[in-house]
């Protein structure tokens, strides 16, 4: 969704290494002789040739067998949420954004996750800075039937200086259900984080707007209620400098320090430059990308951006493999949220495209990150920076870019142990 001061914006397994297009563990043969029960393991020596060897053993009249050592893994996990029609495809025909390759590859994450014992990022909070979110039914509010009570952490409402942060314009629960909406239920769509907790905070009004102190102190906010990841779909007005939001910047140095990641959106201005929130050094700044693989044309860029997730639309005009501003507009990002001016009424409205809905893969991914122990118990901000940047997919030109940053968000492989 494209909302203007600040505004919304809208693997390899563990253990053997794999060689070959079988994938089986380098230099190891199985064999098993005549008379013995089971069979033995042959290594064979560095700079030998393994089909030689498999050649030698297989013509020996004592050898019932000889083969390489495949490895197996486990199946990707296929949740059974049925998508927009219940089609044969589910929520596949409608999430492309958590597809292999085009988008986050959100079905090998969540493989990774069962395996390590953390389904979905549990153990995991991530506040969401936004709108509110719809998680609990009073008055006109409604709570989202694709999200649990328990979901949900105790947040605040700083517009109304209360404990209740409902969502008034429907963006604050699309970015929490990219994250965690309820998976494998039957109902609707997936979150990436399906199993971490949310923590509503309340910060921009029914039309989107917030100002820097209420965010600043929903920041902290977060980080002393014992936050993981901050999620910042928002942007000032790029002339906004460190200088006009101190209380903001104070916050966002605090979160670091405490070890906290802070998420932000890098713009919808299609601009060279990146507005703060996500200027600030320690926040991971997040362009956004169509189904094409391409940076949206309305993504901002630049070297301030770390990298790219999701979020549709139009791709730019740029000579990249994939990119092609004449072709229709890419898929927007699907979720469960209520239809504006209606949040009684679920469903999934359109318009929700922009770096608002690339922002959110990526502090899922980063909640999945710190759930995995990959990178430790407690890993630092910028450890995680590091880690999303150094498993991501190459996207335009080789290296770092500055449309790209480090490439396009790879859950899975961020995931895998190592």
């Amino acid at each position: 969704m494209l909302v203007p001061a600040a505004s919304a914006l809208g693997s390899a397994p563990g253990g053997p290494v794999p060689t070959g297009e079988l994938g089986t563990v380098a230099k190891e043969i199985v064999v098993r002789e005549k008379g013995q029960a089971s069979p033995r393991l042959v290594r064979v020596e560095k700079g030998a040739s393994v089909a030689a060897r498999l050649r030698e053993l297989r013509g020996k009249d004592d050898v019932v067998y000889a083969a390489r050592n495949p490895i197996a893994r486990a199946t990707a996990f296929n949740p059974n949420d049925p998508g927009l029609s219940g089609a044969a495809g589910g929520w596949r025909d409608a999430q492309w954004n958590f597809l292999p390759l085009i988008g986050v590859n959100a079905p090998d994450a969540w493989t990774n996750l069962s395996n390590a014992g953390r389904p979905g990022g549990s153990g995991t909070i991530v506040a969401v800075i936004d709108s509110g979110v719809a998680y609990s039914s009073r008055g006109q509010y409604r709570a989202s039937p694709d999200f649990s009570r328990s979901q949900f952490v105790r947040g605040y409402d700083f517009l109304s200086k209360d404990d209740r942060p409902h969502d008034a314009s429907g963006h604050g629960t699309h970015v929490a259900s990219t994250i965690a909406e309820r998976t494998n239920n039957g109902v609707a769509l997936t979150g990436l984080a399906y199993g971490t907790k949310i923590m509503p905070i309340r910060v921009l009004n029914a039309q989107g707007f917030g100002d820097a102190d209420d965010i600043a102190r929903g920041v902290r906010y977060a980080v002393r209620r014992g936050a993981d990841v901050i999620n910042l779909s928002m942007e000032f007005d790029p002339r906004i400098g460190a200088r006009d939001v101190p209380s903001l910047v104070d916050a966002l140095r605090h979160a670091e320090s405490r070890g906290v990641v802070v998420v932000a959106a890098a713009g919808n201005q299609g601009a060279a430059g990146v507005p703060y929130p996500a200027r600030y050094r320690t926040v991971v700044a997040v362009g956004a990308t169509t189904i094409r693989r391409c940076a949206a044309n309305y993504s901002n860029y630049g070297s301030r951006v770390d990298l790219v997730a999701p979020g549709g639309g139009r791709d730019a005009d740029l000579p990249d493999a994939g990119c092609d501003p004449a072709a229709a507009q890419s898929p927007e990002i699907l979720q469960m949220t209520f239809f504006e001016r209606r949040p009684g009424a679920f469903g999934f409205p359109s318009g929700y495209q922009g770096t608002s809905m690339a922002a959110p893969h990526v502090s899922a991914t980063a909640a999945l990150v710190i759930a995995s122990r990959v990178l430790g118990a407690r890993p630092s901000p910028r450890s995680v920076l590091r880690h999303l940047q150094g498993t991501a997919q190459e996207a335009g030109p080789p290296g770092e870019d500055k449309h790209y940053g480090a490439g396009l968000l790879d859950a899975a492989a961020a995931t895998a142990p190592r």
